[in-house]
């Protein structure tokens, strides 16, 4: 990766889960949506799936195939996930559970794309060992987290555990890339 690909990754991998973080905040401080935390919600989503496309480039050739398919189906349900964050806007819907009633299956199909694309992307970058290997751990958490929760009458809010660790994995991938001399992060040794 060249210089600039690899800046726009760091930024992104570290300002895009800021953002996520933000939103889920916004929405629980307020009990629901709001225009600004709607807006925060598409910046936040807008860019991942490049980010997830740098942060696969910034591990090769060490993470598999796998990895890249992981990379592509997390930023692609991410695509949707700025569709609806714009729709809720749209139509002004007052919460999850309204926008959930507009959507339906459909968003569904793409919560189970993220979180299978995305165990992909944590296992493949696990097994690379070119991040820390916490990094990856705290973004399958998250996403394992995301699945349980979801098999669970819960509140909605409850959801933003996942979503919380999937964001300090990510801004931790994106912290190491920044951290190392050439921008291309070495070889880390998994922890015992």
């Amino acid at each position: 990766m060249d210089r600039l690909a690899t800046r726009l990754t760091t930024t992104g991998a570290m300002l895009c889960p800021l953002l996520h973080t933000l939103s889920d905040g916004l929405e629980w401080a307020q009990g629901g949506f709001s225009p600004l935390q709607l807006g925060v919600s598409a910046c936040a989503f807008l860019p991942i799936p490049a980010v997830m496309l740098g942060l696969y480039a910034a591990q090769r050739p060490r993470i598999s195939a796998v990895g890249l398919l992981g990379a592509v189906g997390y930023g692609f349900a991410f695509v949707y996930f700025t569709h609806t964050a714009l729709l809720a806007l749209a139509i002004q819907s007052p919460d999850y559970q309204q926008l959930w009633g507009e959507l339906g299956v459909t968003y569904t199909l793409f919560g189970v794309l993220m979180i299978g694309a995305g165990l992909a992307f944590g296992l493949a970058t696990l097994r690379a060992r070119v991040f820390p290997a916490w990094t990856a751990q705290l973004f399958l958490i998250g996403l394992s987290l995301n699945l349980v929760l979801a098999l669970f009458p819960i509140p909605e809010m409850v959801q933003t555990l996942g979503s919380l660790l999937r964001n300090i994995g990510l801004l931790g991938m994106g912290w190491a890339l920044a951290r190392q001399p050439s921008g291309l992060p070495g070889v880390h040794r998994s922890a015992p």
